[in-house]
C-alpha cells in the first residue's frame, strides 16, 4: 500500500495526550519491519560477538545459515495456519455474518465493544482466525461509520494478543500433545502437560479475560477527537473485482469438463472424507488431542465445508497468498536471529541470568520477565520456546517449581510482547490496508497493561 495513503499525524503539540505523543514517534522512528528485523540481527550478531560464551565469528555464520532454513518448515505451518484462517473468514456465510454485526456499529465506542470480544474469542480459539477476522472486521466497521482507523485496527490487534493462551497456543499445544518435536516437559519426564493445567487454568485464563475488559475500556477512551480522526478511504481500497480475478479464468460459454470439475463438490467431499475420517480414527484410539498439524487440518476442513467448491476455496488461499508475502520474507530472517541467540549461546545467558536469581515460587516470573525480551528478537511462540524452553524446564524441574506456570509464563510473555514487536502485525496492516506505524503507536499502551495484568496473574492467581 502507498505510504501516503494515511496521511502523517499532527505533531503531537497540535494535539493532547500521550497516545498522540506516541503514534507521531512511531510514524517517525519504526521502519518498515523487514528493516527492522536486518537492524535486529545486526543488534543480536553484535551482542553474540561481544558476549556470548560461543560467540566466534565462524559459529555465528554456520548458526545463522541453519537458523534461516532451519525454520522454514515450522514457517510453512504458520502460513497455513494464516491462510487457512482467511479462507474461513473470505467464505460468504462469514463475510455476511461479518457485514451483519458491523452494520450494528454507530459510534466508536460501539466499534470497540464489538471488535474486542469478536476477535478475542476468535484468537482464543485460533491465532490465524483472529488475526483475519480483526482485520476485516475493521475494514467491514470504517466503510460505515467514521472512526479512526489506526485506533480500530490497533484495537483488533490489541484483542487478538490473548491468542498465545489460547487453544492453538504454540507453548501450550507442544507441552499437550505426546511426540511433539517441542514438547519438553514429555523429554524431560515423560509425562504431557494437558490443556486443563495451562490454557483453562485459572492464573491463564482470568488474565486473558482481564486484558480484553480492561483495554475495551481504554481504548473507548483513546479515541482521537472528531478533528483529529484519519477515517478509512473508500476511494483509495483497491478494486476487489480487478485485485481478486483469477488470472486463469476460462473463456466464456458451454461448461468445459475442468469448469464442472472446478465447481463440483465432490473434490471436497473427499477432501472432508479424508480428514474427517482420519480425526474421528485417531481421537478414537488416543483421545481428543491437538497441535499445530491438526489444528491446520481442521481449519482446512471447515474452510472447504464454507467455500463448498474446489475452486471456491482455491481462490480464497490465491487471495490469503497476497496476504502471506511479508511472512515469507521476515521469517528467514527472524530464523537466522533465533539460530545466532542458539547456537552462541546467547539465549541462554539471558534465561540463565533470571533462573539463577528465581526460587520455586518467582521463577514463572522470572520466566516471563526474560521472555519479554527474547519475544522481541525470535516473535514466534514455538521457535521462542525451543530456544528458551531448554532452561527454564530444567531450573523448573530442578528448583520443585510449577511446570504449567513456568512454561505459560513465556506464553503469557509472547502475547504482551508482540504489542511492540510487529512481525505478527504486518498481515493485519496488509489485509487492513493501513500503515503499520500509525497501528503501533496504540499497541505500545497495550503493552504497559498487559505486562503488569499477566506479571499480577502469575504472582497472585491460583
Amino acid at each position: 500500500m502507498n505510504r501516503d495513503t494515511y496521511p502523517a499525524i499532527a505533531h503531537p503539540a497540535e494535539r493532547q495526550g500521550i497516545v498522540a505523543g506516541l503514534v507521531y514517534v512511531f510514524e517517525r522512528v519504526m521502519p518498515d519491519p523487514f528493516v527492522l528485523s536486518i537492524g535486529l540481527t545486526l543488534v543480536v550478531g553484535v551482542l553474540a560477538l561481544a558476549i556470548a560464551p560461543h560467540g566466534t565469528v565462524p559459529t555465528l555464520l554456520k548458526s545463522w545459515y541453519d537458523g534461516t532454513f532451519g525454520i522454514l518448515g515450522f514457517a510453512l505451518q504458520m502460513i497455513l495456519i494464516l491462510a487457512t484462517g482467511y479462507a474461513i473468514a473470505d467464505a460468504p456465510i462469514v463475510q455476511r455474518g461479518l457485514r451483519k454485526l458491523a452494520s450494528t456499529v454507530q459510534t466508536p465506542a460501539r466499534a470497540a465493544l464489538l471488535v474486542f470480544p469478536v476477535v478475542a474469542v476468535a484468537a482464543w480459539l485460533n491465532w490465524g482466525l483472529g488475526l483475519i477476522v480483526g482485520a476485516l472486521l475493521s475494514r467491514e466497521i470504517a466503510r460505515r461509520v467514521k472512526v479512526d482507523f489506526a485506533w480500530l485496527v490497533a484495537g483488533s490487534y490489541s484483542a487478538w494478543s490473548i491468542c498465545n493462551s489460547g487453544l492453538s497456543s504454540s507453548i501450550a499445544l507442544s507441552q499437550a500433545s505426546r511426540g511433539n518435536a517441542l514438547n519438553l516437559v514429555e523429554k524431560a519426564t515423560g509425562h504431557i502437560v494437558p490443556l486443563s493445567t495451562t490454557v483453562f487454568a485459572p492464573f491463564v485464563f482470568v488474565p486473558t479475560v482481564l486484558v480484553v475488559v480492561v483495554m475495551t475500556v481504554i481504548f473507548i477512551r483513546m479515541h482521537p477527537k472528531p478533528e483529529h480522526v484519519v477515517a478509512f478511504d473508500n476511494a483509495r481500497e483497491p478494486d476487489t473485482a480487478t485485485a481478486d480475478a483469477d488470472p486463469h479464468t476460462r473463456a466464456a460459454g458451454p461448461a468445459s469438463f475442468a469448469t464442472r470439475l472446478e465447481q463440483s463438490m465432490l473434490g471436497t467431499l473427499l477432501l472432508l472424507a479424508l480428514g474427517v475420517g482420519y480425526l474421528a480414527m485417531t481421537w478414537h484410539a488416543t483421545g481428543f488431542d491437538l497441535d499445530i498439524n491438526t489444528t491446520i487440518l481442521i481449519f482446512l476442513l471447515i474452510g472447504l465445508a464454507l467455500q463448498r467448491t474446489p475452486i471456491g476455496y482455491a481462490d480464497a488461499i490465491r487471495r490469503a497468498a497476497r496476504q502471506t508475502g511479508s511472512m515469507l520474507l521476515q521469517y528467514p530472517v527472524y530464523g537466522g536471529i533465533m539460530g545466532i541467540m542458539h547456537g552462541t549461546g546467547l539465549a541462554s545467558m539471558i534465561a540463565k541470568a533470571f533462573v539463577t536469581i528465581a526460587s520455586p515460587v518467582t521463577l514463572p516470573l522470572w520466566s516471563y520477565l526474560s521472555s519479554l525480551i527474547i519475544t522481541l528478537l525470535v516473535p514466534s511462540a514455538g521457535g521462542h520456546w525451543a530456544v528458551q524452553g531448554p532452561f527454564v524446564l530444567p531450573a523448573a524441574l530442578s528448583l520443585h517449581a510449577s511446570v504449567p506456570r513456568t512454561a505459560m509464563g513465556v506464553a503469557m510473555a509472547e502475547n504482551v510482547s508482540n504489542m511492540l514487536q510487529p512481525f505478527w502485525a504486518v498481515p493485519v496492516v496488509a489485509i487492513a490496508g493501513i500503515r503499520i506505524q500509525r497501528v503501533m503507536g496504540y499497541t505500545a499502551v497495550t503493552f504497559v497493561v498487559s505486562l503488569v495484568i499477566y506479571a499480577a496473574a502469575l504472582w497472585l492467581v491460583p
